[in-house]
């Protein structure tokens, strides 16, 4: 019962780090840029995604322009589209699996086919989790690393946007649950395994009383 309640827990943090996962692709709030200037009329905030970029402006006015070309783009953009995409497909296929190998649930079949599926569904949110930490990590970088170039001008620095935390932790919900899934999955069948059951021997008390018989027999 323990289990089946650790694996709904898993289940209910992989939700969150799939839908964090899918909200951080999307949002263009990945690095900002807010440029005051010398009236707070004239304001405007400046942001950069994965798709697209944005330009808010203090009078109420929103655009945003469509990233089309991708070879124009910076390499560590790049992977974070590529990895960011993988993560949320991982994360899909692992809510799938999960949701079969759930002690909780009447799918799957038998108890080791159940395991089975419920630690593939684990290692599916261990690699979305992966995934998505790696490019967030990465962009990350490449933010702070510019941000503190002194010659880099300070209207084209940026800082890290609602996207990035974001992103960090739909990641450690992702990993949390995969791991917990990962061992709750095998944990009688781990315990069974080092601590094989005792085979209990008991003198047959038929024999013994057949023995007394014939020694009877020859006196």
């Amino acid at each position: 019962m323990a289990s089946a309640s650790l694996q709904f827990f898993a289940f209910i943090l992989a939700l969150f780090g799939v839908f964090g996962d899918i909200t951080a692709t999307l949002l263009p709030n990945w690095k900002v840029n807010a440029d005051v200037g010398s009236n707070i009329i004239t304001a405007i905030t400046q942001m950069q995604g994965l798709w697209m970029d944005c330009t808010w402006y203090s009078t109420g006015m929103f655009s945003c322009t469509l990233k089309y070309s991708v070879l124009s783009l910076p390499v560590y953009i790049q992977a974070a589209r590529t990895t960011m995409v993988l993560s949320c497909i991982l994360s899909a296929f692992g809510i799938c699996i999960s949701t079969v190998g759930m002690k909780c649930t009447k799918l799957g079949g038998d108890t080791d086919s159940k395991s089975h599926a419920c630690f593939a569904g684990g290692v599916c949110f261990i690699l979305a989790g992966i995934f998505e930490l790696v490019p967030t990590s990465w962009y990350t970088r490449e933010i702070i690393s510019n941000f503190l170039d002194q010659t880099i001008p300070e209207s084209s620095k940026h800082e890290p946007g609602g996207a990035v935390y974001t992103g960090f932790i739909s990641a450690a919900f992702l990993l949390i649950a995969g791991v917990i899934f990962c061992t709750s999955c095998f944990k009688k069948q781990q315990g069974a395994w080092i601590y094989p059951p005792k085979q209990h021997h008991f003198p047959s008390t038929e024999q013994d009383s057949n023995a007394g018989y014939n020694l009877k027999d020859y006196v």
